[in-house]
């Protein structure tokens, strides 16, 4: 059974478009118009970007490793095409993509393409996120610290709230190389033991063998809020919630690991009561819960 996520974030569109036979897919993410200011932090040791702007119209996580960054720039094309192909300095529309190595559990070469980028962008709409194995989720797996055969399926997640005038949402991507850790410190997906149907504790798992590389892993993530935020304190915002999520997933910025988070503030309201400070520690519970919501039940 499909799950979603909604919430209340006006201008923010979400879509996603899958290849079943891969399966792959997409998810994109259409901010609200005129686009909106960004920053980026990158952790992990092997990651694929592209873009690399402090404003923008829309962001594209995809499946299919480096070949997925096609369909961000499927994405660029449809804004154009929306647009009536205007060419203008200012018309031309900024696009972020990242993408996660979602080959691990499939023996074709299917990836995101251009036309699948378009397609996702299409679909996009308001107050609507699919969880689990949907869009850029659909074949990412996490928990491969001790051995590929450890770990297993995962997904996207997501998470929403709101304090007073202030809107504030985490959409994650989850293809690491550790595993995910509940609150209680319970490893709920990876470091799976198959024969015992166990999921091992990073340090338990530690005291019997070592961790083995296991290429292809990603978590991509988006921060986004309606607060105005200064340049300083929206990259400190990425950061601090980059960082924390090394609580949900264990262990977490591998050299095997393209971890990527963005930040993005559509500056739309003032908040007195809530601070950037206060913001940056609500952000990342809120984003442990996105990890979290990425598992199936």
């Amino acid at each position: 059974m499909s799950r979603e996520l909604r919430f209340d974030f006006p201008g923010l569109r979400i879509g996603i478009a899958e290849y079943e036979e891969g399966p792959t897919g997409c998810t994109v993410f259409h901010l609200p118009p005129g686009g909106a200011a960004c920053s980026v932090d990158i952790r992990g040791g092997s990651p694929g970007t592209i873009g690399n702007y402090d404003w923008a119209h829309a962001v594209c996580f995809a499946g299919g490793s480096l070949y997925g960054l096609e369909a961000a720039c499927g994405v660029a094309a449809e804004l154009m095409a929306m647009r009536g192909y205007t060419v203008g300095w200012t018309d031309v529309e900024l696009v972020l993509g990242a993408i996660v190595y979602d080959f691990g559990r499939r023996d074709n070469a299917i990836y995101p393409d251009d036309a699948l980028g378009r397609k996702a962008l299409r679909a996009a709409q308001e107050g609507l996120f699919p969880l689990g194995r949907r869009g850029a989720g659909r074949s990412v797996t996490v928990g491969k610290t001790f051995g590929l055969e450890q770990g297993e399926f995962s997904g996207q997640g997501g998470a929403f709230r709101q304090i007073g005038p202030t809107k504030l949402a985490v959409f994650t991507v989850v293809n690491a190389f550790g595993a995910i850790v509940d609150r209680e410190g319970t490893v709920v997906r990876g470091h799976f033991d198959p024969e015992r149907g166990t999921r091992t504790p990073l340090v338990e798992g530690l005291e019997a063998q070592l961790p083995r590389t296991a290429p292809g892993n990603t978590t991509l993530t988006l921060v986004i809020t309606n607060q105005q935020l200064g340049r300083r304190e929206l990259k400190q915002l990425g950061v601090q919630v980059h960082a924390s999520l090394g609580r949900a997933i264990q262990p977490f910025h591998a050299l095997v690991d393209g971890d990527v988070l963005y930040t993005v503030s559509t500056g739309e309201v003032e908040n007195e009561e809530l601070t950037s400070l206060s913001l940056g520690v609500l952000a990342s519970e809120l984003a442990w819960d996105a990890v979290l919501s990425c598992v199936d039940a």
